[in-house]
């Protein structure tokens, strides 16, 4: 599918037909819109952000709308999309120069097929009458996840003053505001609000570069970036879950998600660096399981407070604001609280008793394919299972990350052992 993305009228020779997507303005009938609120926030914020993270965020949310509006069942084999976009941006000859590192990581996070070109007329930040300058020394991404709630409270207390920046979703906005003020952390809550004009892609795979974007431009507005210092981005996740290994053979592709791969946010190190951007992507947490997380975390009191109150569902929405139970990230989750073994994981799960011998507990297919994982390791071995997975240019530490999956998969066979799915 094609789309011209930027400010209301742009348009693109030989692109009629294509699929308009508004950026940071309201969309006309038949039109995508996406960004506008965003911009705003960022405007009420007086926040001088680098115009090459500003091209950034535009970019990401290009991607997001055409996401969010491609349906994949559409596709030949009702998954992999042909995606073109024709994005308006300030600086156009830097950014076609770096379009085919883009389209990898793109592929590389939706294994889709991405093209991408770029056209000038793209907005610019918001223009400060008062700029602020905040003196933060660094930026953490929070999104009300027990991941990032944890990663924010070892960075306080290892003495870090991190800005917080939060994605906006509903269910999660009144826990990232708690958890922000426990930890007195200024914090500003975006969104980029995609609006298509027909039905809605369901997977959005590529939803995370945005709120990887709103950080980055964030960490481009603080004192230290202005001084010519490198800022670093956090973003706090488990190791399991940004490898995120295929369980079975069918579990491959997007059908796991990559936000935290290791190859995907070293793709887009590689661009920012290019791009002059002196902002450093880190996961502190990239060979440590969740529940390793959880027994480490530098502040016992305070996790155990509000660990019960964080998300990790991968359906959260879809089950009322509750957390499944039987996802993958549910499972992680509900495995790390036995590996804390700290406090009662008080959760309310739709799907509590993983016991239940039917289709929609032990025998919902996530739930089997963790079940299957963990009898193709103890019958065929860890390595057998492993496969490629770790098979990657900027995976460094191999043995590593092989053995925080091992663990991270021993976690996961605890749950399972407790509620005799093995």
């Amino acid at each position: 599918m094609r789309f011209v993305c930027g400010p209301a009228g742009f348009t693109v020779p030989g692109m009629d037909g294509a699929m308009q997507v508004v950026i940071y303005g309201k969309a006309e009938d038949g039109q995508v819109s996406v960004g506008g609120y965003a911009r705003e926030l960022l405007d009420r914020a007086h926040l001088e952000i680098s115009p090459q993270a500003w091209d950034f965020l535009s970019i990401a949310l290009s991607v997001v709308a055409a996401d969010f509006t491609d349906l994949r069942a559409k596709s030949a084999d009702a998954w992999t999309r042909q995606i073109s976009l024709e994005i308006a941006v300030l600086d156009p000859v830097f950014w076609n120069a770096q379009a085919r590192a883009l389209e990898a990581a793109l592929r590389f996070l939706t294994t889709d097929q991405w093209t991408l070109a770029f056209h000038p007329g793209g907005f610019g930040p918001p223009a400060q009458m008062q700029v602020l300058h905040p003196v933060e020394d660094s930026v953490v991404l929070l999104s009300g996840g027990l991941d990032s709630l944890i990663g924010a409270i070892d960075l306080v207390e290892q003495g870090v003053k991190p800005y917080a920046v939060s994605q906006i979703v509903r269910g999660d906005g009144e826990k990232q505001d708690l958890f922000a003020q426990s930890l007195g952390l200024n914090r500003i809550g975006l969104n980029h609000v995609a609006r298509s004009p027909g039905q809605q892609e369901p997977s959005q795979r590529a939803r995370s570069i945005v709120f990887l974007a709103f950080g980055l431009a964030v960490a481009t507005s603080l004192d230290r970036y202005h001084r010519g210092e490198t800022v670093p981005l956090y973003i706090c996740e488990n190791g399991f879950i940004a490898i995120n290994p295929p369980l079975t053979m069918s579990r491959v592709g997007s059908l796991s998600t990559r936000t935290a791969h290791p190859e995907y946010l070293g793709r887009l190190q590689q661009i920012f660096d290019a791009a002059g951007i002196n902002v450093q992507i880190r996961n502190p947490y990239a060979l440590v399981t969740k529940g390793e997380m959880m027994v480490g975390c530098k502040n016992q009191d305070l996790l155990k407070q509000h660990a019960v109150a964080s998300t990790s569902c991968g359906r959260f929405q879809r089950f009322g604001y509750k957390h499944c139970g039987r996802c993958v990230p549910c499972q992680v989750r509900r495995a790390s609280f036995k590996r804390w073994s700290e406090l009662d994981d008080d959760t309310w799960y739709v799907y509590d008793n993983l016991n239940q011998d039917d289709l929609q507990h032990g025998r919902f297919e996530d739930v089997r394919s963790v079940g299957m994982a963990l009898a193709n390791v103890a019958q065929n071995g860890f390595e057998e299972w492993l496969g490629h997975s770790l098979f990657s240019p900027f995976i460094h530490n191999r043995q590593g990350y092989s053995q925080m999956l091992a663990r991270g998969l021993d976690e996961l066979g605890v749950l399972h052992r407790d509620y005799r799915l093995i």
